[in-house]
C-alpha cells in the first residue's frame, strides 16, 4: 500500500469489524425486474427503475438512433459548444410536461441541487431545509453563503417557527424532497406551499422519487397536490423512474436563464451525449402514452407492501413504491441484506451515515416490471430469511 493513506485503512479496517464494510455488487445483466449476479437470477428489489425504462425497446431504439446520427459524445459543455439542438427539445419538452416556462438539464440530479443551491443563495438569504433532505440538497446548502435553518421531519410547527425567525432576510428558500428516499413518505407539499405563501417565502421541491410515479403521467408532487403554478422551484432525475441519466430544473424563464450563466455544475460539464438525451426524450414520450405503466407500478407496490405488513414487518411511514424494512441494527441489516441474496433476492442493506444510527434497513423498491409471481416470491423469501435471523417470528 502507498504510504499515507494509513489512516484510511484504519478506518476502513474498523467499518469491517463492524460488519458495515460493503463492497459493490457488479450486474451481469441488464436492469430488468430479475438480474444476473455471480451467474445467479436473483429478483431485482434494489433499483430505481421504477417503471421499466432502462430497458424500454422506444428508448433503446432512440438511444441507438441517435448515436448512428450525432454520435458518441458532444465535444464540449452547453456554453460554448456542446448545445444540440436535441438537448432544447428535451428542456422544451421537460418544461411542458411539469406545467413552467422553462427547464435546464444538468448532469445529475446531484449536480442540479448545487448548481440551483449555489447559484441562487446569497449571505442576505436562508435556507430553510427538511431534515431528512437528500445528501444533494445539504451539498448544496454547504456550497452557499445562505444562512440556514433545518425543520424537523415534515413537521409544519417547526417549519413556521422557522419562517417566523427569519424575516429579516432577503428570501426565504424552504427546500424539500418531495419522496423521501429512504423512507417513502411524502412530503406535505400543499401544506408547505400554504405556509409559503402565508409568509412571502420560495418553495423548492426535489422530485428525485417522485418523476414518473406521482401526479398525472407522472408529474411530480407539485400536480400530485394540485400545486401547478404555485411551486417556484422543481427538480428532478432522468435516471430512475425516466430510466436513464441526468437531472433538471423546471421554473420560471428568468431562473433558467439565470442558471445558464451562474451554475457551476452546468457551466463547466460537458453535455450530455445523443444516446443520453434522445432516451431521456422518449421517456418523456412514453410517460405521456403509457400511463398504464405507472397504474401496475403503484398496484406491485400496494401488493408488496401488505405482504411485508403482513408477515410482521417495520415498514415506517412509506406512502410509496419505496419500501423500507426498518431492521435497526448496522451489521444485521446487512446480514439480513446478504441472506436474502442468498435464497434469490437482491435488496441492499442501508445504515448510517445514509440513514440515522439505530435505523438500518433493507430498502426496497418495486417496479412495474415485476410479476405477482416474482413478488410473492419475493415475500416467500422475506419470510424465510427474517425468521432465520429472528428479525420476524
Amino acid at each position: 500500500m502507498m504510504k499515507g493513506f494509513e489512516y484510511l485503512q484504519e478506518e476502513l479496517d474498523q467499518m469491517t469489524e463492524q460488519g458495515t464494510f460493503r463492497k459493490l455488487v457488479p450486474l451481469e445483466s441488464d436492469q430488468g425486474s430479475k438480474v444476473v449476479i455471480n451467474g445467479k437470477e436473483v429478483i431485482q428489489l434494489s433499483s430505481n427503475n421504477y417503471l421499466g425504462l432502462t430497458t424500454h425497446p422506444r428508448l433503446v431504439k432512440a438511444a441507438l438512433e441517435a448515436v448512428e446520427k450525432f454520435g458518441a459524445g458532444t465535444g464540449s459543455v452547453r456554453t460554448i459548444a456542446g448545445t444540440f439542438t436535441m438537448h432544447e427539445q428535451l428542456e422544451e419538452k421537460l418544461a411542458k410536461f411539469k406545467h413552467t416556462e422553462a427547464s435546464l438539464v444538468f448532469q445529475s440530479g446531484f449536480t442540479t441541487n448545487q448548481g440551483v443551491l449555489s447559484a441562487i443563495l446569497s449571505p442576505e438569504d436562508v435556507v430553510i431545509s427538511d431534515a431528512l433532505n437528500h445528501a444533494s440538497i445539504i451539498d448544496g446548502i454547504r456550497l452557499t453563503k445562505a444562512a440556514r435553518k433545518v425543520y424537523k421531519h415534515v413537521d409544519m410547527k417547526d417549519l413556521e417557527r422557522a419562517l417566523k425567525e427569519s424575516g429579516e432576510y432577503r428570501k426565504r428558500l424552504i427546500v424539500t424532497d418531495g419522496v423521501f428516499s429512504m423512507d417513502g413518505n411524502i412530503a406535505p407539499l400543499d401544506k408547505i406551499v400554504e405556509l409559503a405563501e402565508q409568509y412571502d417565502a420560495l418553495v423548492m421541491v426535489d422530485d428525485a422519487h417522485a418523476s414518473g410515479v406521482l401526479g398525472e403521467n407522472g408529474r411530480g408532487t407539485v400536480n400530485h397536490f394540485g400545486l401547478d403554478g404555485r411551486v417556484h422551484i422543481q427538480v428532478g432525475t432522468l435516471s430512475k423512474a425516466i430510466g436513464v441519466l441526468g437531472g433538471y430544473v423546471a421554473s420560471s424563464r428568468s431562473l433558467i436563464d439565470y442558471l445558464i450563466h451562474k451554475g457551476r455544475p452546468f457551466l463547466f460539464s460537458t453535455s450530455h451525449p445523443p444516446a443520453v438525451t434522445a432516451a431521456c426524450d422518449e421517456a418523456i414520450q412514453v410517460l405521456l402514452e403509457e400511463p398504464e405503466l405507472i397504474e401496475k407500478l403503484w398496484d406491485n407496490a400496494k401488493f408488496f407492501k401488505d405482504g411485508l405488513v403482513k408477515l410482521g414487518y417495520d415498514t415506517g411511514e412509506s406512502q410509496t413504491p419505496v419500501t423500507p424494512v426498518i431492521v435497526g441494527d448496522e451489521a444485521l441489516s446487512h446480514k439480513f441484506s446478504d441472506k436474502l441474496l442468498e435464497y434469490g433476492v437482491f435488496a441492499q442493506g442501508i445504515a448510517f451515515p445514509t440513514v440515522a444510527k439505530g435505523m438500518a434497513r433493507v430498502r426496497t423498491i418495486v417496479t412495474a416490471q415485476h410479476s405477482k409471481e416474482e413478488l410473492q416470491e419475493a415475500l416467500d423469501i422475506f419470510e424465510k430469511a427474517g425468521k432465520e435471523l429472528g428479525i420476524i417470528s
